[in-house]
């Protein structure tokens, strides 16, 4: 496993983390979690190589903090834990997001809410200090918390110990730069795969001027990627990949294309020893910019397969390879 620096942090984190969205379970994920499968999943990740995981309080309402801090006993040290802020459903402050689940979402950055959250953490993560805290999304109208407020709460929490370093998510190239202007971030975390390459636009480049590290989320695509997904497969309903505006690739036409492609790349996968999971993950950590990756997993045989991503290195005829394959797939079809 290869381990970088956290922008101008200390934290040094596998290049692999593990996305533990999954593990916190709900109906966005079409089934129930098994706790005792899940944390096998964190300590399987954790003997693969991988340090880094990132949570949130909305992945199951604090149930994936609580499993990972089940795991972290005894050695806090060893785990770079990631978790966020910004996310609300105590009341109505903020601004409403979505409904999920029977709830109703709030983007709350103010400094109060933040004060409540950082402590809720902290409870259930079992520990007296968060490695990188996030803001999981934006603050938006009409309750829209003024950066600069957002940030001296956010820097306090450093003050106070309780917070190593701070990080972003889901913002846009004006947002950083005034996260920036108002005090120290060192990662930026987004979506970012093969098929869904917007932040080269931007975001990409800013990160990289910056020096700033990114978290690069949903790089399989919820599976699409890791060649498990067939024509065959049938998802529960409310699971996020039945909705095409979030993920059109799974629709029928689209998904056949996807799996002709990875069914290209299996020559590639054999002539390098690794599987195809492996060969999407290394592809995006050989892209301008890109520091770390985030895998989700809810069995222990899948971090495994991916945790191989952070030691395999392509070289640049194969990187042209899969571009031109990736040139030739194109966009997705839409109304299908």
């Amino acid at each position: 496993m290869k381990y970088l620096k956290l922008g101008s942090s200390e934290l040094n984190a596998s290049v692999v983390g593990m996305g533990a969205w999954a593990i916190g379970g709900g109906a966005s994920w079409g089934s129930h979690v098994d706790d005792d499968l899940a944390v096998q999943t964190i300590e399987k990740a954790f003997d693969s190589g991988i340090n880094f995981f990132d949570t949130a309080p909305g992945y199951g309402w604090g149930h994936s903090e609580k499993l990972l801090g089940r795991v972290i006993q005894g050695r806090r040290d060893q785990f770079l834990i990631a978790t966020k802020c910004g996310l609300w459903w105590e009341d109505q402050r903020g601004s409403f997001f979505t409904n999920l689940e029977g709830r109703a979402i709030y983007r709350s950055l103010r400094p109060d809410t933040i004060a409540i959250e950082i402590e809720r953490s902290l409870k259930n993560l079992n520990t007296d200090y968060i490695d990188l805290y996030q803001i999981h999304w934006p603050a938006t109208e009409p309750e829209n918390t003024p950066i600069a407020e957002t940030m001296q709460a956010l820097l306090k929490l450093v003050d106070e110990g309780k917070v190593r370093a701070l990080g972003v998510c889901n913002v846009t190239t004006d947002e950083l730069r005034q996260y920036l202007d108002c005090g120290q971030i060192v990662s930026d975390q987004f979506r970012y795969s093969m098929l869904s390459r917007e932040a080269e636009q931007e975001i990409l480049p800013l990160c990289r001027q910056r020096g700033l590290s990114t978290l690069t989320y949903m790089s399989l695509e919820q599976g699409l990627l890791t060649g498990k997904v067939t024509m065959e497969s049938v998802f529960e309903e409310g699971d996020f990949r039945t909705n095409a505006a979030w993920n059109p690739w799974y629709s029928t036409m689209n998904r056949r294309r996807v799996i002709d492609l990875l069914e290209g790349w299996k020559p590639l996968c054999d002539q390098l020893n690794c599987n195809l999971p492996q060969l999407v993950l290394a592809w995006t950590l050989a892209q301008a910019g890109v520091t770390h990756v985030l895998a989700g997993a809810r069995r222990p045989e899948q971090i495994e397969q991916t945790a191989g991503a952070g030691e395999l290195s392509l070289n640049a005829e194969i990187l042209e390879q899969m571009d031109r394959d990736l040139t030739t797939l194109g966009a997705p079809e839409t109304n299908v």
